[in-house]
């Protein structure tokens, strides 16, 4: 197609010279920039950046505006991308996400890809929503079941002074099946990438200049606020890596899931195919300036980083400001003061966390479970020090699905903990429970020793154990917990916290010391 538009375009050119002379080239070189962000998920704010010594702090969406703004006015041809994960947070569960999207639509998205957390809410708000924003929502591997009709636009045409970019978005299979509670999923198929992909390279590849893969696939991001700063939480790109060698024909693959922060882009070996992704939480955007040939459109030369969001240099953009006041002042309940920390309560992957006890803590209270086992990834932010609002809790414990208890034989609380060990999905965080375990050894064979309130746990003992209801249901690949009983559903794990810090005011940092690896004594925040 677009060999013969260039066609057309000659034969007009021809018809309007004067006789005898030839339309001549243009070889000057193209450049073109491009942007990209991914698992925002709702990160309004700036955080204190305490692993780096030159910022005070770092993100927040509306400095992350102003950045944005600023590098459209000083550089040309700019375009915008996001690889998924914008949901999750206070606001995003009152509005079904929408606040995420007038966002992005003050931030002027090009396009985005379908992340897991974007079925926070279920597939059918989710279809909603994604038809109220001018940019295409993409999902080229997500179909209804039983048929080959797609659930979201599988690619889109994006053209900017005569410069066109194919761009196709798809959601990885085992972020679908292991990330996303199946009751929110269940109506839709997830089709291998590479084939959906490939599919939409063969279509578009005669009519654009380029063609960028907004991916989200690979391993499951960590969620820690320094996950940067901490080598063993860093994810590799293995996923991206393997697409991109698998479908020719992709310029630019940006990723996300993993939050794998690259600070160069990564070429692959055989396609040349230019790959990226940043560290999530709109703590950086990615940057990515192709040099292209003025006639033949390849790209000659890049130069790619990831740019820190400076908060302190950048000044909010005042209709992100703006949208943010409005929302908020429309849920007046979020700004409920419910009780104060001592100090500040960060979350931590691999390790017992001052956060994570005591939401364990609060899931035990609450419930009246004997133990609390909460998965790490789903306590999405740390808790400031000080007053602490609604709106704190509920971008801490952002999800909609219940706790529920189970009940847990000490065979299954084993087989359990030894999943926990593995650190696929990071370290269980527990309540009312003494463990001993040593990483060094080989996985299945980690437990050390186990107690329940000093009492060393026998293989036929019985506990009611209470944990998310996505994880009861083997989500994050914790499959032994399906061989349980279920005793009774309970409600979120944010509102159970509200509850909780509304009964008992100050909150105090829970002990610590109830998870004990031989092969690493780790620090606790």
């Amino acid at each position: 197609m677009q060999i013969f538009r260039h066609q057309k375009i000659v034969v007009l050119l021809c018809c309007l010279l004067p006789v005898g002379a030839q339309p001549q080239p243009d070889s000057e070189d193209v450049i073109v920039t491009l942007l990209f962000t991914n698992d925002m998920e709702s990160a309004y704010e700036p955080v204190p950046v305490w692993w780096r010594d030159d910022l005070q702090h770092i993100g927040g969406i509306a400095e992350l505006s102003t950045l944005i703004k600023d590098i459209r006015r000083d550089e040309p041809n700019v375009f915008l991308f996001d690889s998924g994960d914008i949901f999750t947070g206070a606001l995003s569960r009152l509005t079904d996400g929408a606040l995420m999207f007038e966002f992005m639509i003050t931030m002027g998205y090009d396009a985005m890809a379908i992340g897991n957390h974007e079925f926070d809410y279920g597939e059918a708000i989710l279809e909603w929503q994604k038809n109220l924003v001018p940019f295409p929502v993409l999902g080229a591997n997500l179909l209804y079941k039983g048929s080959n009709h797609p659930f979201a636009q599988r690619h889109a045409v994006i053209e900017r002074n005569g410069i066109r970019i194919g761009v196709i978005g798809t959601l990885g299979q085992d972020a679908a099946a292991s990330a996303i509670a199946p009751w929110h999923i269940d109506e839709l198929t997830v089709t291998d990438p590479a084939e959906a992909i490939r599919k939409s390279v063969s279509a578009l590849r005669n009519d654009v200049d380029l063609i960028i893969a907004l991916t989200h696939q690979g391993h499951t991001a960590p969620m820690q606020t320094d996950a940067e700063a901490d080598p063993r939480l860093s994810r590799d790109i293995d996923a991206d890596i393997a697409l991109a060698g698998a479908v020719p024909g992709i310029d630019v693959l940006f990723g996300g899931h993993a939050d794998a922060g690259t600070r160069k882009p990564v070429v692959h070996p055989e396609t040349g195919t230019l790959i990226m992704q940043t560290f999530g939480q709109a703590t950086y955007l990615g940057y990515l300036q192709l040099t292209l040939d003025g006639e033949t459109r390849r790209i000659k030369s890049y130069d790619g980083k990831l740019v820190p969001v400076d908060s302190d240099r950048l000044r909010p953009d005042p209709i992100i400001v703006q949208k943010m006041d409005a929302y908020r002042a429309a849920y007046p309940e979020i700004t409920e003061v419910v009780g104060h920390v001592e100090q500040r309560l960060n979350r931590r992957y691999f390790d017992e966390s001052d956060l994570g006890n005591l939401l364990a803590d609060i899931a035990v209270e609450m419930t009246g479970a004997d133990i609390g086992m909460l998965n790490p990834g789903g306590i999405r932010k740390d808790i400031p020090q000080g007053a602490v609002e609604v709106a704190d809790i509920l971008d801490t414990n952002p999800f909609v699905d219940p706790v529920v208890v189970l009940q847990v034989t000490g065979k299954q609380l084993r087989a359990i903990l030894e999943q926990s060990f593995t650190l696929l999905r990071g370290l269980l965080q527990v309540s009312g429970l003494e463990i001993v375990y040593d990483t060094s050894k080989p996985e299945r064979q980690r437990l050390v020793s186990l107690s329940h309130n000093g009492v060393a746990v026998r293989p036929d003992d019985l506990f009611e154990v209470a944990t998310p209801a996505i994880i009861a249901q083997g989500g994050d690949h914790y499959d032994e917990f399906l061989e349980t009983r279920l005793l009774r559903e309970s409600r979120p794990l944010g509102e159970l916290t509200i509850d909780y810090f509304r009964k008992h005011g100050n909150i105090t940092t829970p002990v610590a010391g109830r998870q004990r690896d031989l092969a690493a004594a780790q620090p606790l925040n």
